[in-house]
C-alpha cells in the first residue's frame, strides 16, 4: 500500500463527470490513501451528469488544507462552479504554493485557471477549453497526460488509467 497515510481532497460539486470523480477516488483508496471528498456542504448528496451520487464527507470551511498531501479536481461542468468558490481557489493556491500534487482532468483546467497558477506550465485538458488553458499562459498538449512539476493533467475518460497513474506516482513520491 504506497499510499498509506497519505491525504488527498477530491472537490466535489454538481454535474460532475462521474468516471473522473469516482475512478481516481477509488484507485487512490486502492493504494491506502484517504481520500475526502470535499464540497461547500458538508453530508450533503451531490449528483454527477449521468447520475451517479458522491456524498461530501467535509465541507471547504471543516478542512485545514495543511492537513492534505494532494488535490483532485474532476470534470464535467463541476469546475464551472466550484472556481467561483474562494475557498477553491484558495486550496488550489496552496497546494500550488507548497509544490503538492494538483490532478486536474477534462474542464478541471478551469479552476487552475481561477486560480491564477497556469502561467508557464505544460498541461492538457479536454480540447474543448484548450483556448482557455493557452490564454492563461500554459502550454497545451493533445496527449493522454502532462505532468509538469507537481501539476498532473489529463483529457477525458478514456485518458483515466495513464492520468490516475501519473497522479498515484507523484503521490507517492512526495
Amino acid at each position: 500500500m504506497r499510499l498509506k497515510d497519505k491525504k488527498v481532497i477530491a472537490l466535489l460539486e454538481e454535474d460532475f463527470e462521474d468516471l473522473e470523480l469516482w475512478y481516481p477516488v477509488l484507485r487512490l483508496r486502492e493504494e491506502g490513501a484517504i481520500v475526502d471528498l470535499v464540497a461547500k456542504e458538508a453530508k450533503k448528496k451531490y449528483f454527477g451528469k449521468y447520475g451517479v451520487p458522491a456524498e461530501s464527507d467535509y465541507s471547504f470551511s471543516q478542512i485545514d488544507v495543511n492537513d492534505y498531501d494532494a488535490i483532485l479536481v474532476p470534470g464535467g461542468w463541476a469546475p464551472d462552479k466550484l472556481r467561483r468558490y474562494r475557498e477553491v481557489l484558495d486550496m488550489v493556491r496552496s497546494m500550488n504554493e507548497q509544490q503538492k500534487p494538483i490532478g486536474q482532468i477534462c474542464h478541471a483546467g478551469w479552476v487552475l485557471i481561477s486560480a491564477g497558477i497556469l502561467r508557464g506550465k505544460k498541461v492538457t485538458s479536454t480540447p474543448g477549453i484548450k483556448d482557455d488553458m493557452t490564454n492563461a499562459g500554459s502550454l497545451w498538449f493533445d496527449e493522454a497526460v502532462v505532468t509538469d512539476g507537481h501539476i498532473v493533467s489529463s483529457r477525458r475518460p478514456p485518458d483515466l488509467p495513464p492520468y490516475v497513474k501519473a497522479f498515484a506516482d507523484l503521490l507517492a513520491a512526495n
